[in-house]
């Protein structure tokens, strides 16, 4: 089960303009010149109640012998091989060239669904002229332009059959997943929880194959333990591992309601944990972070855990509430404190605030600090309501959601945050016109 869709196309085709406008923020570099997207990049996309994750792809050039594009090559095989559905996108400027032939051939030997998408259709000689793409073969063939936005719409609709919602078996037993980078010591920890070697262990990075769903009910907890590693062992795995940990990763995340980061102490906190962060975060889970292998970590002292969480919250920030649990699975430590914060995320993630309770906070909390005004022009908030979805979210009403300055949002969610206990929680808050 697989919420991911791949961008891929040859070269300056318009991916990464693309995928930043399903996002809904320009995260991808967009430049004229050719391969510039080199590392992947991730993001979440809501569309029709329904929210997937968008992967940008490098340019697919084959029999190059440039190091680039040889990974980027082997990473767009990773993400078609993952995706739910593929957006192929072309260019009409250019027409039908060699390589956009070589990209479908590809495509059609995967089995995965294609969605094929003429990009630079922003006029009628251009609506004419991407006609020609129809003799590739593709049933779904659609015109857009992807600097202007339309037919954007259209591309969106098309994908959503293609993602799941989410299943319903064992629900409302919380499913907690255990994701990170490979080596880290997932499948050892789900091990020393269960009391059996239910997933294999080595030292070689990459054994754990699939997605491990236990049900674990002991010592009076009951929930859905998740082992997320997920490499699959490929003949040039070394070269993709960290890019295939994160696409196994997402689908994981998708699943679960509490995510355990779990980070190797004798490594730190690397780009990739802060990705898969990044992930749990935009999907708006619990979080909760393991450092494991403490047992290694040399020359500790006794500030030197303070120290460590001090600098993990700096690179977190401003999501820096965050708990924060250091423990060794090789030698048992702390394991099941790591699962009672678990417990108490979840705990956090579910509970409900009445909006009677909200509002006599929002009162005080404009006491201590009026909005800001925005060009001599004040917003007044109303009320605030707390939305029935599976996540923390507010409504907050206002008189002109325009007027509410980004320091006065954060300045309501630490407040909240402050106000009741949600650590490990992202929050959500919606302004909206009263």
């Amino acid at each position: 089960m697989s919420n991911i869709v791949a961008i891929v196309g040859r070269p300056n085709v318009g991916k990464s303009t693309l995928f930043n406008r399903l996002i809904g923020r320009r995260q991808s570099i967009v430049d004229d010149f050719s391969g510039v997207t080199r590392d992947r990049q991730y993001g979440v996309c809501d569309w029709g109640g329904k929210q997937f994750t968008v992967v940008d792809t490098g340019g697919f050039v084959l029999n190059s012998n440039d190091v680039f594009e040889s990974a980027i090559r082997s990473q767009v095989r990773l993400a078609t091989e993952e995706a739910a559905i593929v957006i192929f996108m072309v260019d009409v400027t250019t027409g039908i060239t060699d390589l956009d032939e070589q990209v479908a051939d590809m495509l059609r030997r995967s089995k995965k669904p294609v969605i094929l998408v003429v990009n630079k259709v922003d006029n009628h000689t251009r609506l004419l002229d991407a006609q020609e793409f129809w003799s590739m073969g593709f049933p779904e063939t659609l015109m857009m332009s992807s600097i202007t936005g339309s037919g954007s719409g259209e591309v969106l609709d098309a994908v959503l059959p293609f993602i799941n919602e989410p299943l319903d078996e064992d629900f409302g037993i919380p499913k907690i997943s255990i994701i990170g980078q490979p080596n880290a010591g997932k499948s050892s920890f789900l091990n020393a929880l269960i009391g059996e070697e239910r997933a294999i262990v080595t030292e070689i990075a990459g054994t754990t194959r699939d997605t491990t769903h236990t049900r674990y009910s002991k010592f009076g907890k009951d929930f859905i333990l998740i082992d997320t590693a997920g490499i699959r062992k490929k003949a040039k795995v070394h070269e993709n591992l960290e890019f295939y940990s994160v696409m196994r990763a997402i689908t994981a995340i998708e699943e679960s309601d509490i995510c355990m980061l779990m980070i190797d102490a004798t490594q730190g906190l690397e780009h990739q944990d802060l990705a898969i962060f990044g992930l749990a975060k935009e999907r708006r889970k619990g979080i909760v972070i393991l450092i494991n292998k403490w047992d290694l970590v040399e020359n500790k002292e006794a500030n030197t855990a303070k120290e460590w969480e001090e600098r993990l919250r700096a690179k977190l920030a401003p999501f820096s509430d965050v708990p924060i649990v250091f423990m060794s699975v090789l030698e048992k430590q702390r394991i099941m404190k790591a699962l009672d914060v678990a417990e108490e995320v979840h705990r956090n993630r579910t509970q409900r605030i009445t909006t009677s309770v909200l509002n006599e906070w929002l009162e005080e909390s404009m006491r201590v600090l009026e909005p800001p005004s925005v060009k001599g022009r004040f917003a007044k908030i109303k009320y605030i309501t707390q939305l029935p979805l599976a996540y923390p979210a507010f409504a907050i009403f206002v008189n002109n959601p325009n007027y509410v300055k980004e320091s006065y949002r954060q300045y309501l969610e630490n407040r909240l945050r402050a106000s009741y206990n949600f650590s490990g929680v992202p929050l959500t808050l919606f302004f909206r016109e009263k």
